[in-house]
């Protein structure tokens, strides 16, 4: 079983041809292009499915405001509002420690 490897979008391009054009021959890509069988069917169904696009590695990436629709934009926001509570609420637990302290040693 070949182990994964980490490739370019050019890459993946290429490969996908060679598979295709090769009648998807997944064994011949492997061993060629020293990926793994899943990666290679992946990218075949993505291409298939979306074209080149379907080849752009999206992860880790966020999408902007003006990407998003109605409800992404309210989670987005609902997920900042509960970090910055958060936040808050540790900063009032840090002050109401450094209160008692003080109160202690004062």
């Amino acid at each position: 079983m070949t182990k994964g490897r980490k490739t370019t979008f050019d890459e993946r391009i290429e490969i996908v041809s060679y598979c295709i054009a090769n009648g998807k021959d997944y064994g011949a890509t492997i061993k060629k292009y020293g990926v793994s069988y899943q990666q290679i069917y992946n990218w075949v169904r993505k291409y298939e499915k979306n074209g080149v696009d379907g080849l752009i590695d999206k992860r880790g990436k966020r999408k902007r405001l003006e990407e998003m629709n109605g409800i992404e934009r309210l989670r987005a926001e609902n997920k900042m509002l509960r970090a910055e509570n958060k936040r808050k609420e540790m900063e009032i637990a840090i002050l109401k420690k450094l209160q008692e302290i003080e109160r202690r040693w004062g």
